[in-house]
């Protein structure tokens, strides 16, 4: 359409905008391509290819190159200015190149490139929701967005749940650390880790972290009862989460935070109850599915870690550091990790994070 109107404006579409976007939800290599295709293509009906080729593939590998996280108005304005500038020199030294001299160039054509960067901040953060909604995708910027402990399901879970609460922020601030130590998206963790629990709304009263000055409603209950109402909190977050519009990606931190893992301690509990009778160990046992990526498993070894310390009372470092070695140990066991992409390395340094992080809460002496 620009060029059909005017091909000398051709330069004001702000062609940096597609990798920008793109590079917002993927990594580097597959902004890279769409951007190499995208110009070559481009290239086939634009006037002096070569320039058109240079000019743009010099740009969008330097804006590729720079911060992934542009949620951050600071980001957006420096990568602009970074196109804008990229635009200006390649641009004059192509002309220098060719013409053995800068009097050929108008300042039209900088008031072009100038401009460009400024569509490019305005239309990037439309285009990468316009993004969202269309492939249901999740960015940065909407992750953020749920950062807020003021959304309305973590309002709620503040006031029905406020020991969950604390949990899972508790759960957030270990698990992020993790993330970060292996390479992981901290983000993504980070928010997981926040809305992983928020089942627990329904029936709060019945987990442990709830029952302060109140007596344990499992008292009453068969070991059969109470585990199917602590199995039960993972399809009602789900469904909470579908209610309030949470991304597919967060939703799945609520599904694979257990993996298919028994709730042993009323399964055991059945077994001393009824030692004669087999126990049905699906009764017991949470649907899955397993964790299947960096950021879930890491997730799900946090909640484990962080729920069982609750239960020492006094904790030494050695107490902590045996707890951490051991619930990983039997994860792995279970096989929960077997459909994830983390390596046994990168496990180590989850551990040795977490055994930091116990410390400092605890502030635990040394025995």
């Amino acid at each position: 359409m620009i060029l059909k109107y005017n091909s000398k404006i051709l330069y004001i579409i702000p062609f940096c905008i597609l990798p920008i976007s793109i590079r917002a939800f993927f990594n580097l290599n597959l902004s890279i391509f769409i951007h190499l295709i995208t110009i070559l293509l481009l290239s086939l009906i634009t006037p002096n290819s070569f320039e058109f080729i240079f000019l743009q593939m010099i740009a969008g590998f330097l804006v590729m190159l720079t911060k992934k996280n542009i949620s951050k108005m600071e980001n957006l304005f420096i990568a602009a200015a970074k196109i804008t500038i990229t635009y200006i020199i390649t641009f004059s030294l192509l002309t220098l190149i060719r013409e053995g001299s800068l009097e050929q160039i108008s300042l039209y054509t900088f008031y072009l490139f100038f401009f460009s960067g400024i569509l490019t901040t305005l239309f990037v953060h439309p285009l990468i929701f316009f993004f969202e909604k269309l492939l249901n995708l999740t960015s940065d910027i909407s992750l953020l967005e749920l950062s807020d402990t003021n959304t309305p399901i973590l309002r709620l879970l503040s006031q029905k749940a406020p020991g969950t609460l604390q949990h899972v922020l508790t759960v957030a601030n270990i698990a992020e650390e993790s993330a970060v130590a292996i390479g992981a998206n901290s983000l993504l963790v980070r928010i997981g880790s926040i809305y992983h629990d928020i089942g627990k709304i329904k029936h709060s009263k019945y987990f442990i972290e709830n029952q302060q000055n109140i007596i344990n409603p499992h008292k009453k209950l068969s070991p059969k009862k109470s585990a199917k109402i602590i199995l039960e909190h993972v399809s009602i977050g789900v469904k909470l989460a579908k209610k309030y519009h949470l991304p597919d990606s967060v939703t799945d931190f609520i599904r694979t935070h257990h993996g298919n893992s028994i709730v042993y301690y009323f399964y055991e509990k059945q077994k001393k109850i009824y030692p004669n009778i087999k126990v049905d160990k699906k009764q017991f046992q949470y649907s899955g599915p397993k964790p299947f990526s960096k950021e879930t498993v890491i997730v799900m070894i946090a909640d484990s870690i962080e729920a069982a310390s609750k239960s020492i009372k006094n904790p030494s470092t050695k107490d902590l550091e045996n707890l951490v070695e051991n619930i990983i140990e039997k994860q792995k066991i279970e096989n929960q990790f077997s459909n994830a992409d983390i390596t046994l390395k990168e496990i180590e340094k989850v551990k040795q994070v977490l055994k930091k992080k116990l410390r400092n809460i605890y502030h635990t002496r040394i025995v």
